[in-house]
């Protein structure tokens, strides 16, 4: 096939990823990079080689050499962006969440489809390859029926300054600000864990939520951010099948860079994911062990990333998982929660 020409809409922290995951990749070449700030996205090409430079993401869509565009942006503006590159013709991989509201993750789903387009959100645990093989056990049966799961997702960023400090860099303000663009705690990093969870154990029937927001700084403003974003997020929840379990979020887990896990129990074992440790360890209690409590671990090939994946669906014409649908599920899981916080009530899905 022809070299894959690429587009980058947004040139912030995680963008880098995406370049440097492009970058590595047979047959791709990055060819435009779009920010609101234009020094940032030309420091952004010089770094990565990029030969054209875009304030404004209609001129890339429009102007650019690409066949494909990475949309790294605030929350609010994904949907815009990303009906735009649609319109355009254009496959689309997009930052999670994928959107903020569930009209708008079900109208991007329903755009990329129709259009027949690859689309793909950034789920990026779906790289551990641990959690692909929990999933075929389950559906294998070698756990049994689902009885119980829990799953974390712990970062200490809000106290500790091995990420940098948000206290003195105005680019970690809007995650934690709402009239910013930030769905919170909840949305960058719930998102995952309620992604991660639900990829092998199935789908969730009813939630229900508590967000919390501590105080940060005097009259919650600091150098014109309004810090009102959700930091911490406690979720019980309940599978199609009955399983019952909790999910737990923060940014105020001192301890813990950028902690994700989660235990599945079934009537015959049970499967734990420690990314911590390992994204390609799954521990298993199965067979006689369960009658010891002795867990084993068995370890897999690495596993592709979701740019792997995208760019793979390009050159196939046909897009993997997870594509804008899921992204709209968990888009739901995601509404589920906040409306449980809100009105202090369980949630169906």
């Amino acid at each position: 096939m022809k070299t894959i020409k690429v587009g980058i809409i947004g040139a912030g922290g995680m963008a880098h990823t995406h370049a440097s995951d492009f970058a590595d990749l047979e047959g791709v070449v990055i060819t435009a990079v779009c920010d609101v700030d234009q020094e940032r996205a030309s420091d952004f090409a010089t770094r990565y080689g990029i030969s054209h430079v875009y304030r404004d993401s209609a001129r890339l869509i429009r102007e650019a050499d690409v066949d494909a565009v990475s949309i790294v942006t605030p929350d609010r503006s994904h949907a815009p962006i990303t009906l735009d590159a649609v319109g355009a013709g254009l496959h689309t991989l997009c930052e999670k969440p994928l959107a903020t509201t569930v009209a708008d993750a079900q109208e991007m789903a329903g755009a990329a489809m129709k259009a027949g387009l690859v689309n793909m959100v950034n789920f990026s645990y779906r790289r551990s390859s641990a959690l692909h093989a929990a999933r075929r056990m389950i559906d294998e049966g070698r756990i049994g029926r689902l009885v119980h799961f829990e799953g974390h997702y712990l970062q200490s960023w809000l106290i500790s300054r091995a990420w940098g400090d948000w206290r003195t860099e105005d680019r970690w303000l809007w995650r934690l600000s709402t009239e910013r663009g930030s769905s919170g705690a909840l949305g960058d990093i719930g998102v995952h864990l309620l992604d991660f969870v639900t990829f092998p154990a199935g789908d969730i029937e009813w939630v229900d939520c508590t967000l919390r927001t501590l105080p940060k700084a005097d009259g919650a403003r600091m150098r014109g951010y309004k810090l009102d974003a959700n930091d911490s997020a406690v979720i019980t929840a309940s599978l199609s099948n009955g399983a019952l379990g909790s999910l737990h979020l923060s940014r105020w887990a001192s301890g813990h860079l950028n902690t994700i896990g989660m235990t599945l129990y079934g009537e015959r074992g049970a499967l734990r994911i420690d990314l911590d440790q390992s994204w390609e360890t799954l521990w298993c209690c199965l067979g006689e062990d369960v009658e010891k409590a002795k867990w084993r671990r068995r370890t897999y090939k690495r596993g592709p990333s979701v740019i792997e994946r995208f760019v793979r669906s390009i050159k196939r014409g046909k897009s993997e998982q997870p594509d804008f649908a899921r992204g709209a599920y968990v888009q739901r899981l995601l509404q589920a929660c906040f409306d449980s916080d809100l009105n202090r009530a369980r949630v169906k899905i």
